[in-house]
């Protein structure tokens, strides 16, 4: 039996075209077993069956998981100023060894991302002894990938946890800190079991909602900044062409097509999501979409 590859991917109410196309993306591009764990809240279960038996992805080999929203339950500040961040699925993440039983190795993947090479690869990341989790580095992104015209990025510790509290003081790690990315992930779930990661992490959520500790104006914040806390010097990283993100950034903020064929995997993190107007290098996204047999979800390209 070749190894499977267990790929979490969670398929949201409002946006369930994204998994959809994640997964098309994913699937068409390798040779190698995938196991896809779709995870969503019950009202929306049968209808995450329905798009993937009634369209091309029928032939795929998937489980579809529910998550219980009341396990955030007192974990989650109501107060963020992008609430879609707030979403319970936003927090899968933390949990992923609740959700995944029979595998040591587990890829994690945020909807809004296209794969565009061979996902045998990503899985074959070598976890360095005694890391749960590899993770792309927010000061390693290829040169190409121009930040300069992303004007406000995040990619130090400063831009998500509040400093001026004693409580993120005394963790002892300095702000100009390089951040990470968890919107891919490749997880060991044995080490995170054992390194009680989602007990950490839900230890920080809790302590956020009783101090406020993280910037609370920060795009992604939410489920970002305990996992910067908890995995801080303790991740390895990932090939940075498997994590060429910000393309929802700004609608302007273009890369080279050259660039952009080089990416193994595309992620529209920010406001600009590639189903909706204003958005860029949405064509690349388009060409894996898969219509909603349902009629529901619909690409929103004009203005």
């Amino acid at each position: 039996m070749e190894e499977e590859i267990p790929v979490v991917i969670c398929a949201a109410a409002g946006r369930m075209g994204a998994a959809m196309a994640a997964i098309n993306s994913i699937y068409s591009n390798t040779d190698a077993n995938i196991l896809f764990y779709v995870v969503g809240l019950r009202n929306t279960l049968s209808r995450i069956r329905k798009w993937i038996e009634h369209s091309k992805l029928r032939e795929i080999n998937f489980k579809i998981v529910e998550f219980n929203p009341m396990v955030l339950k007192g974990k989650i500040r109501p107060d963020s100023s992008r609430p879609e961040l707030l979403q319970p699925l936003n927090f899968v993440r933390f949990y992923l060894p609740l959700l995944i039983h029979q595998h040591e190795k587990v890829i994690y993947l945020d909807d809004d991302v296209i794969v565009q090479g061979d996902i045998q690869e990503l899985y074959d990341t070598t976890l360095a002894l005694g890391h749960a989790a590899a993770f792309s580095d927010d000061c390693d992104l290829p040169s190409a990938q121009d930040m300069n015209r992303l004007v406000g990025l995040q990619n130090t510790y400063m831009g998500y946890l509040d400093y001026r509290k004693k409580t993120i003081k005394d963790l002892g790690i300095s702000p100009s800190t390089c951040s990470f990315n968890p919107g891919v992930i490749v997880a060991n779930i044995t080490e995170w079991k054992h390194q009680h990661i989602t007990k950490q992490l839900e230890k920080w959520m809790q302590k956020n909602v009783e101090e406020n500790l993280y910037s609370s104006s920060l795009g992604g914040g939410v489920a970002t900044s305990p996992m910067l806390i908890v995995f801080h010097g303790k991740y390895t990283t990932i090939n940075p062409l498997w994590h060429i993100r910000h393309l929802g950034w700004s609608p302007h903020a273009r890369y080279s097509e050259h660039f952009l064929q080089e990416a193994k995997l595309l992620h529209w993190n920010g406001r600009h999501k590639p189903w909706d107007f204003p958005s860029v290098h949405n064509d690349l996204w388009e060409s894996w979409f898969v219509p909603d047999p349902a009629g529901i979800f619909k690409l929103n390209h004009n203005s």
